[in-house]
């Protein structure tokens, strides 16, 4: 069974970092990629970051120069270091994987495993 966990969300003032943790049991990240989501309570979910099987990262311009994905040579863990943050990147964020190597890497509907989510809160 395939299982995604997040965790290391919170509350920070603008300018300030997080970084958010994936554990993943019974996927083998090696075969695809794996990335982050995030979605604001009404509106739709959107890729903030994906970390391919040979270590390529792909970003939105939204994300691009402040956030950075990274994975654990076991790729068991997956991370999300983000720095600078601003009020609008206040979302619950989710790790995901795909079930085959995805078109587009950005597109969430692209991705078949989700964790639970981790909430980020940025206050000006």
């Amino acid at each position: 069974q395939i299982q995604l966990a997040e965790s290391g969300g919170g509350s920070v003032r603008s300018g300030g970092s997080l970084r958010l943790s994936c554990e993943t049991s019974g996927y083998t990240t090696t075969a695809y990629c794996m990335g982050w989501f995030r979605q604001v309570p009404g509106k739709e979910l959107g890729g903030v970051a994906i970390i391919d099987r040979d270590g390529t990262t792909t970003y939105p311009d939204s994300t691009k120069g402040r956030f950075s994905i990274s994975q654990d040579n076991a790729k068991t863990m997956l991370w999300l270091q983000m720095n600078n943050l601003q009020p609008e990147d206040t979302a619950m964020y989710y790790c995901a994987a795909p079930q085959r190597p995805p078109l587009y890497l950005l597109s969430p509907q692209q991705y078949h495993y989700w964790g639970q989510g981790t909430q980020v809160t940025v206050s000006s």
